[in-house]
């Protein structure tokens, strides 16, 4: 399994937000480049970085952080936030980003994300947020009527290999994933899931193995001390794991 610790900004800052909710913002840690070599010297090899101001506006607004974060820390990164064509996403994997996110701009441009695929393969994932089985989009501020599930089923068909599923009742609330949504999804895809929000502990972290889930963003659990990366970071690299998907891509 692959693990991401994730780092979400705003304003340049590190925060984590409630349910998405941009009012609950805190900051979480100082300097993201040090958050991120902290998560790398605790043996992490992937990094998910938010930028979250991008999110809300539609437009990359904190790129230069994430590109330093690439250049100097080691780590694979796989970022989302504001890319919404295929001029950005070269952008960002030009200047060292491992994988990039979509999210809104698929929903609002059909096409995008087959091109996308077509042009750029496995370093093209897609987000999928759901609130209430419904697809949120724009920073998790509009609820659309598309099905979470029938979304997954589309991105999958246009060739999308990796899908990032975040269940926003969860969302750092440090409640436990969304099994039975997560179980649903693995049962109706064959590409890579990466399942975000609500993991509290490794035992989550073992739940979501055992139904073969291939990854997992770590947020408030790493900030709140319910999970020592480290740890979880040698058990996801131990011989109880499965195989690690991204080995790959090395």
């Amino acid at each position: 399994m692959i693990l991401l610790p994730a780092i979400d900004l705003l304003a340049g800052r590190c925060v984590r937000l409630r349910q998405g909710d941009f009012s609950t913002a805190h900051q979480v840690a100082g300097d993201p480049l040090a958050a991120a070599r902290s998560f790398a010297s605790a043996g992490a090899r992937w990094i998910h970085l938010v930028d979250l101001d991008g999110a809300k506006s539609g437009s990359p607004q904190n790129r230069e952080i994430i590109f330093q974060i690439a250049r100097e820390t080691g780590l694979q990164v796989e970022t989302g936030g504001g890319i919404r064509d295929l001029e950005t996403i070269r952008t960002y994997l030009e200047h060292g980003v491992a994988r990039v996110v979509l999210g809104s701009a698929v929903w609002e441009n059909p096409g995008l994300a087959a091109a996308a695929v077509r042009e750029f393969g496995e370093r093209i994932a897609v987000g999928i947020d759901s609130k209430q089985g419904k697809v949120a989009v724009r920073g998790w501020l509009d609820t659309t009527q598309m099905d979470d599930l029938d979304a997954a089923r589309q991105m999958e068909q246009a060739g999308v290999q990796w899908i990032l599923f975040t269940d926003i009742a969860t969302d750092g609330m440090l409640s436990g994933p969304n099994l039975d949504r997560l179980a649903q999804l693995r049962g109706q895809l064959s590409c890579h899931l990466v399942a975000s929000g609500g993991v509290r502990n490794l035992s989550d972290l073992q739940a979501l193995d055992a139904l073969s889930i291939d990854g997992a963003i770590l947020g408030k659990s790493l900030y709140s001390g319910g999970v020592c990366l480290k740890e979880a970071v040698r058990w996801a690299n131990g011989p109880s794991s499965r195989p690690n998907p991204d080995e790959k891509e090395a």
